[in-house]
């Protein structure tokens, strides 16, 4: 996926992104080519990160740290989770009233 306004990308660079995040730019690329992360990139093939990629940094390290998860457990918990707020998300727009009165 591309993200650019204009001609130029939207969100940081690999390098700040790393300092943002406390990790290394080596370990930014590792997440990435795992799936873990998914930034935009630009027609030169430069990554760029935006706000969510850093809370989505910071869930890593709280599944790695709090759980052990190695890379391969992480990629299943992290989809799972990101399934489980889009259901949120999608029930958040039904109103309980409604669904009372139908059994839901």
């Amino acid at each position: 996926m591309t993200a650019v306004h204009g001609a130029y990308p939207v969100g940081v660079g690999i390098d700040e992104f790393a300092g943002f995040t406390g990790l290394h730019p080596d370990l930014v690329r590792r997440y990435v080519t795992l799936g873990l992360l998914e930034p935009d990139t630009d027609r030169a093939g430069g990554l760029w990160f935006g706000t969510a990629h850093v809370t989505r940094v910071a869930r890593i390290q709280r599944l790695r740290a709090g759980l052990g998860l190695n890379y391969a457990a992480l990629a299943v918990v992290l989809d799972l989770l990101d399934r489980i707020e889009q259901l949120e998300a999608a029930l958040a727009g039904r109103h309980p009233d409604i669904d009372a009165t139908h059994g839901r």
